[in-house]
């Protein structure tokens, strides 16, 4: 059975892409629970999250991924700006850099430091001392995790966000060089959706 952690991003849109970025990770849930995959919510449990990470698991889920990394569009009036005349929102899609492969990230260099998960956060927000943040030391990043259920799993994820926000780091530092995963919303083309949402019930128009 593969793995993949997906990331939903608004990059830098508005609101309204914010907003399209929860829906269209509760539609990835509800397409991957269809195709009998696993399809987990690591984080991103606020209203308007900037960013989402999403766990696939399943001996479908590279195939599931590979039909939606990329731009994703929704058609409709904006929810938040109701005059608004705009009605195409576009978000990205991309895999989440294993921390692994992040050569400037080191065990050595980050500091842990458990701590009590605070926040709305849902039902699944720990209420004891396993949420975690993680320093790494050389650039003062801090990236916190709350979401798992063991302090463990929140170390992980931690972990994880660090090496996206190195990698984050890294593409805004070399403009000349190819953008990073996370500067998704930058490189998004009108046109070029390789899925197409619609409506307030997110409908699938194309894939």
């Amino acid at each position: 059975m593969s793995e993949v952690i997906l990331h939903i991003t608004a990059g830098k849109g508005p609101q309204e892409c914010r907003w399209v970025v929860a829906h269209l990770a509760r539609a990835f849930v509800r397409e991957a629970n269809g195709l009998g995959l696993e399809c987990e919510l690591l984080d991103g449990a606020d209203e308007l999250p900037s960013s989402i990470l999403l766990r696939i698991a399943g001996d479908a889920a590279s195939a599931f991924v590979a039909q939606r990394v990329g731009t994703n569009q929704w058609i409709g009036n904006s929810p938040i700006r109701p005059t608004h005349k705009r009605r195409n929102w576009f978000v990205g899609v991309a895999l989440a850099s294993e921390p692994e492969t992040v050569s400037d990230l080191k065990d050595e260099d980050i500091d842990y430091q458990a701590m009590r998960a605070s926040g709305p956060g849902g039902q699944h927000v720990n209420k004891t001392d396993s949420a975690v943040r993680a320093t790494h030391r050389p650039t003062g990043l801090v990236a916190t995790a709350q979401e798992q259920r063991s302090q463990h799993a929140n170390r992980k994820l931690a972990r994880l966000k660090l090496a996206i926000m190195l990698e984050e780091r890294r593409g805004q530092a070399n403009d000349d060089q190819r953008r990073s995963q996370w500067q998704v919303h930058q490189e998004l083309e009108r046109g070029n959706a390789v899925r197409v949402y619609a409506g307030e019930r997110f409908q699938l128009r194309s894939a």
